[in-house]
């Protein structure tokens, strides 16, 4: 009898590499549920509490505290264990007060303190558009979220004034639109991917390119220090229109 959808095991050896997880003590981890990021670009709740905060010291300590409602990630309680945590959620732990964005940096997804002000609104990239009967609009974000823009006339384009890879900046947990921003030359940006993954700055050029696909056209990002870092439009997600509308690490 064939095997019946995913495994629901992982071992520790291809798990991603940015997972705090020590890769020869044992042989197998968990594995992140089905959400909205995929395992390559996650990391499980219970690896948050016990490997990366440290507040438990085994995955029973860990998965006590997820169940006692003290997590929160995007302004809700979670209360699953291996719920997929991944770029840009917010994850709150009422008990200590502390609140963390996820981040990119060179080693993979890292969890970025953030103050009070900024926990209650999260970034999302729009991945794609969908059009409904009527000429409302549905954006499809990077974490599996979407919102329906009512559109009164479909017949002026000029209130479709969204597009993919532009940026809007949502309430938490209300999802309600606060900000947008659109990707263009001069905006403040960050590299989500590839080996300059965390670095963030003023894009200075996008190389458009007509016999190329979008998301494979090179764009230059220059940094704080003035030094200049190449990758493709698919890396890059937009955090301001001049600067930058949330904190970052540094960058050294």
């Amino acid at each position: 009898m064939g095997k019946k959808g995913e495994k629901k095991h992982l071992k520790r050896k291809p798990a991603p590499k940015f997972w705090p997880i020590h890769r020869k003590e044992f042989v197998w981890t968990v594995k992140p549920k089905p959400g909205p990021h995929p395992t390559s670009k996650c990391i499980p709740l219970v690896l948050v509490v016990r490997d990366v905060l440290g507040f438990a010291k085994t995955r029973r300590e860990a998965k006590t505290i997820i169940s006692q409602e003290k997590i929160m990630v995007d302004g809700k309680v979670q209360r699953d264990e291996l719920f997929p945590a991944g770029l840009m959620d917010v994850i709150s732990i009422g008990d200590v007060g502390k609140t963390y964005r996820i981040v990119p940096s060179e080693k993979g997804l890292i969890l970025h303190p953030i103050e009070k002000e900024e926990a209650g609104f999260k970034l999302c990239r729009i991945e794609s558009k969908t059009v409904f009967d009527g000429g409302h609009i549905q954006l499809n974000f990077h974490d599996g979220r979407n919102v329906l823009i009512r559109v009164e006339d479909p017949k002026k384009p000029e209130e479709d004034v969204y597009h993919s890879m532009d940026t809007l900046k949502m309430s938490v947990p209300d999802q309600e639109i606060i900000g947008y921003t659109k990707l263009a030359e001069g905006a403040s940006a960050l590299i989500i991917g590839g080996k300059n993954a965390g670095i963030h700055g003023k894009i200075v050029a996008i190389e458009e390119r007509p016999d190329q696909k979008r998301r494979k056209q090179l764009v230059t990002i220059e940094d704080i220090k003035g030094k200049r870092f190449q990758t493709i439009l698919d890396f890059i997600f937009v955090i301001g229109d001049t600067e930058s509308s949330i904190s970052m690490p540094e960058v050294s």
